[in-house]
């Protein structure tokens, strides 16, 4: 393991994919939880045509993922569950494009794959780049 500090523009360029991943999958999760089928279906043909329990579990890893790419790293308690954040979404995105190519929508297929190249940019940044290091007990916590 290297103990040379990253470049700092690495740094904060992972920090702002990190940022609007997060906010991105959290407001489309949070909208396939809360939101009733029939509407999601009105903006989105997908949601009406499989079963609401698909719906529901994709907006929850959707949120839990969003929440995962800030809140660890930002709290410094466990930071590498970033990294398996993204490493989550990555596979959300793959499994998304392989759904739109089964369904013949083949222009949501990039779009897909941009975002999840950003969650593997992420994932890489913070398992190997620049790791963000959990906060170590000081022994003034212990007395």
């Amino acid at each position: 393991m290297s103990t040379a500090r990253p470049p700092k523009a690495l740094h904060i360029s992972l920090w702002i994919a990190q940022i609007l991943l997060a906010a991105m999958f959290f407001m489309t999760g949070l909208m396939k939880l809360m939101l009733p089928i029939d509407t999601l279906a009105a903006q989105m043909q997908w949601p009406g045509q499989v079963p609401a329990w698909l719906v529901r579990f994709i907006g929850l890893a959707e949120v839990l993922g969003g929440l995962g790419l800030l809140l660890p790293s930002l709290l410094r308690r466990s930071p590498v569950l970033t990294g398996w954040a993204a490493l989550g979404l990555v596979l959300v995105m793959v499994l998304a494009a392989v759904f739109h190519l089964f369904r013949g929508e083949s222009p949501m297929i990039p779009l897909n794959l941009m975002i999840g190249l950003l969650a593997a940019f992420v994932a890489w940044g913070r398992f190997k780049a620049a790791p963000i290091w959990p906060k170590t007990l000081s022994t003034r916590s212990l007395v």
